[in-house]
């Protein structure tokens, strides 16, 4: 009954204001009046007595507000009266308010934007059904997510942990529907792929295990929505339509919903094929090489109740017994579960790396704005204390006086989130339809769901009570006797205060960040001037798959072959050479060597893992690849002729100990086969920029025949980007690329391909160089102008307080120098301090740096020179006003107005 009463009674006070005011007024009446009647009583006159009852009684108004505070019926009204007073306070002054709403703007919208991105790769799970039990596997000790086909089956046949195991790789094709076929993105899936996710079509059917009866026995198309809705015009009727796949008829079976794009977070193909028909989609048919590990990735669900270390347990007694059964090729058969959203280790762990610090960085920008922030709410509580000193000598409390300051600070907090967020939505809303290269089917999905929404609002109130926070010891320790007396708003004296460091901390962050901007600066920039084994400048790229076309990989040589010797009659054309694979092209494929002695050819017994690249003989001509030693492949060197091959450097090295003991020697390839080594060239990055120093070798293209291929176009001219429609070219260029177009439709129109110069192709590469670069030196910015308006803001407040003591020093014949030391002194002191702590940190930070920008280092001297320069050039900045002002000061008028 009690809690009963308790709630009637507050909500009579919430919602009947005027009459339980009423109600106290007459009360409290009545008390005076008793007190009036016994007074009376007493012998006093009636004026005196009730005079002499109100002193008794005290302050009408207060003992009121106290009977509305014990009634719970004053925090919403009083909690308006702070809203109310913070935006009047706020309102008067706008400079402080526009200030304060963009830094929080600025500092949370990045934090939102870096979160979005985050929570969209890292964190949110694949949009299919029960995603929490979706894994994918990884392989042996280096964290490999690529099977074979005949290891996935014996995977997905003899475990006990998964409901199903489903399979799926990337591939590009040629696709005619009727037009000119063009160029298409899709994933080679296995038959049981849609029901292993559990995943419903929108429109037809998906492809089924029971489709699957050898090769080539499924030539079906599952269209995703994107690409029915920008294709075929959102056409139902397209369920049944045949369409050429590299020259092949393939039967469209449905289309996927609109929500799935397919088991990668970052990659949207087009459609997806089965891929028991992988000669016809790639030109070649290797499911049934044990050792060749085709499939990009095998995932699927756990069952029930089975948890990740059971599965892997179950899955490595499978590894163990097929290690055992085919000890050439199955080593290291260990297993690990991953969420299957980023291929693993192999992109998920740098990614998550990257994003992980990049948080980090921008955390360290909302700090340095909560400090910044901070530091401006103390100087303006102390231009507020004679206003605290009044209220509390009329009775409020200081929690009173704590809470409206608080209030200003969320209202302000919340203010700069909400436009911070706005902004970081639109930005979100542009990254989600960019495509950073677009070779590639890259997206990145960042929509803003509740999570960004959430994280934001918890930044904003979090900001608020962080800055709130720091006048509360200065409120808490105010005399109004004293302040109301002596007429002070504040001092600045010699001891280190909480402002002073709030600004080193600022400092330091903002160090912190310029360096590491300056260091992805440098490596980016000796990246693009170092040697990548090749020479992409004035360099056209034909790229193509010659399967688009029917050829399969025993028809592509000759028609590589006939395609050269086109290229190479167009005037201005120095040499044509052709390469399967282009360098720094998303990898590169690698296999397992061994030495001429050896006899045991199991994985484990390899020499090394080395690059390689199936080439035309004068590949290393059109690509600027110096060779050192011995001879280049020839058109002799074919199927009828000893296997040969050119190594670099570091394979000569790895394998023979020297490149004199290499030329002439003989290695053994996986299967048993000897090749002999005719040439050794450069060194060069064949994976990535970042890369240690790989082995590669190159063999001739007639004997390890491929239908990937790009034509490498060495001219004399200059090429800049471009692509096939020669936007953006210089004029010889311009008729160069018409030249290549008119060459390769004459001999067969029916090949899809771009032309693209080998500078724009190294956008692949360079992304994540030049996006970290981007990204930090975006944060450095933001950290430089932190950083100016935090010693600005110091170094005014300095200056304004300390007038009557500078005005005297300048009476008493102190020198302009004197005068800026005495006023600026602190301020430099602290860039100082927070300079050099920055520095160090900023050198310890950047060192994760090194594996995503090749070629960045923190101890470079540009580096460091740099970064002194450029937080002296920051002080210099925000000093200079607060620097002007202190000189113009005029002795004769401040002390007269004294």
């Amino acid at each position: 009954m009690k809690l009963f009463d308790s709630l009637r009674f507050r909500t009579a006070a919430l919602f009947r204001r005027s009459q339980m005011s009423a109600e106290m007024d007459d009360e409290l009446r009545s008390h005076i009046q008793h007190r009036a009647d016994d007074l009376e009583r007493s012998g006093l006159r009636r004026a005196e007595a009730e005079r002499r009852a109100r002193l008794e009684f005290g302050g009408h108004a207060r003992f009121k507000e106290e009977c509305q505070e014990a009634a719970g019926g004053t925090f919403i009204e009083s909690l308006w009266q702070d809203l109310r007073f913070a935006f009047r306070m706020l309102r008067k002054s706008p400079g402080f308010t526009a200030v304060a709403v963009v830094t929080l703007a600025v500092a949370i919208g990045a934090n939102a934007v870096v979160f979005g991105v985050l929570n969209a790769l890292i964190l949110r799970p694949l949009n299919v059904p029960h995603a929490q039990s979706l894994y994918g596997i990884e392989r042996g000790s280096d964290k490999a997510v690529n099977q074979s086909y005949p290891d996935y089956l014996d995977l997905r046949d003899r475990n006990r942990s998964f409901e199903d195991l489903a399979a799926y790789n990337v591939a590009s094709v040629g696709l005619d529907t009727g037009n000119n076929p063009t160029g298409a993105w899709l994933l080679e899936v296995t038959g049981n792929y849609f029901d292993a996710l559990g995943v419903q079509p929108y429109l037809g059917r998906f492809i089924h295990a029971s489709d699957e009866r050898g090769p080539n026995s499924a030539p079906y198309i599952v269209l995703t929505y994107a690409y029915w809705h920008s294709h075929f015009q959102d056409d139902r009727g397209v369920v049944g339509r045949t369409v050429q796949l590299n020259k092949h008829p393939f039967t469209i079976l449905g289309v996927a919903p609109q929500e799935f794009r397919g088991t990668l977070s970052f990659v949207f193909p087009d459609f997806w094929v089965p891929i028991v028909n992988q000669e016809q989609v790639e030109g070649v048919n290797v499911l049934n090489e044990r050792g060749n590990h085709v499939m990009l990735m095998v995932l699927g669900h756990l069952k029930a109740g089975v948890t990740p270390a059971q599965a892997v347990a179950d899955l490595n007694s499978i590894g163990s017994d097929l290690e055992k059964t085919y000890p050439k090729d199955d080593g290291h058969m260990t297993f690990s579960l991953i969420r299957p959203g980023l291929t693993g280790d192999w992109l998920g762990g740098p990614l998550r790396a990257f994003l992980t610090g990049l948080m980090l960085l921008a955390g360290l920008i909302l700090l340095a704005a909560c400090a910044n922030l901070g530091s401006l709410f103390a100087a303006r509580a102390a231009d507020r204390s004679r206003e605290v000193a009044v209220r509390l000598a009329l009775g409020s409390t200081r929690l009173r006086i704590l809470r409206q300051l608080f209030t200003e600070a969320i209202l302000i907090s919340l203010i700069g989130g909400a436009v911070g967020l706005w902004g970081s939505i639109l930005l979100m809303q542009a990254l989600s339809v960019w495509q950073p290269l677009p070779t590639a089917p890259l997206q990145i999905p960042v929509t803003p769901d509740a999570n960004v929404y959430a994280v934001a609002l918890l930044l904003s109130l979090a900001s608020g009570f962080l800055f709130g926070a720091v006048p509360v010891r200065q409120v808490l320790h105010t005399d109004p006797y004293q302040v109301i007396k002596s007429g002070l708003t504040g001092t600045v004296g010699r001891r280190i205060t909480v402002r002073d460091l709030l600004l080193a901390v600022q400092i330091a962050i903002c160090a912190v960040l310029v360096t590491s901007s300056m260091v992805a600066v440098r490596g980016l920039m000796r990246s693009l001037h170092s040697s990548f084994g090749f020479e992409p400048r004035n360099a056209m790229l034909v790229e193509t798959a010659l399967s688009m076309a029917g050829y399969t990989a025993d028809k592509a040589p000759a028609m590589q072959k006939r395609m050269i010797d086109a290229l190479e009659t167009i005037p201005g054309v120095k040499s044509v050479g052709s390469v399967d694979r282009l360098p720094l092209y998303y990898g590169a494929n690698s296999v397992n060597v061994f030495t001429d002695k050896t006899t045991d050819l199991r994985p484990a017994n390899a020499a090394a893992e080395t690059v390689i690249y199936n080439i035309s003989p004068e590949y290393f001509d059109a690509a600027q690849t110096t060779l050192l030693a011995g001879r280049t492949l020839t058109w002799h060197d074919d199927k009828n002729a000893p296997r040969v091959a050119v190594v670099n450097r570091e394979f000569a090295s790895k394998i023979f100990g020297s490149a004199a003991g290499a030329l002439n020697g003989y290695y053994k390839a996986k299967d048993g086969s000897r090749i002999q080594v005719v040439g050794i060239v450069e060194d060069g990055k064949y994976g990535s920029l970042s890369e240690d120093p790989q082995p590669a070798m190159f063999l001739p293209v007639l004997q390890s025949p491929s239908s990937q291929m790009c034509l490498v176009v060495r001219s004399d001219g200059p090429s800049n980007g471009s692509d096939s429609n020669g936007a953006g070219l210089n004029n010889n260029t311009q008729q160069l690329v018409a030249a290549i177009k008119s060459k390769v439709i004459g001999l067969d129109a029916g090949l899809p391909f771009t032309i693209r110069t080998w500078n724009q192709e190294l956008e692949s590469a360079l992304f994540p160089s030049r996006m970290a670069t981007l990204t930090l030196g975006v944060l450095g910015v933001l950290g430089a102008m932190l950083s100016v308006t935090g010693i600005f803001g110091l170094a005014a407040y300095s200056v304004s307080k300390r007038k009557r003591e500078l005005g005297i020093r300048m009476a008493l014949g102190a020198q302009p120098k004197e005068v800026l030391r005495a006023a600026l002194g602190r301020p430099f002191k602290l860039l100082a301090f927070g300079s050099v702590a920055g520095l160090l940190l900023g050198i310890l930070a950047s060192r994760v740096l090194a594996s995503i920008v090749y070629q960045a280092t923190p101890r470079d001297p540009l580096v460091l020179a740099g970064v002194v320069l450029a937080m002296a050039l920051l002080g210099l900045l925000a000093t200079w006003i607060p620097a002007q002002r202190a000189l113009s000061l005029d002795p004769v008028i401040l002390l007269r107005e004294d």
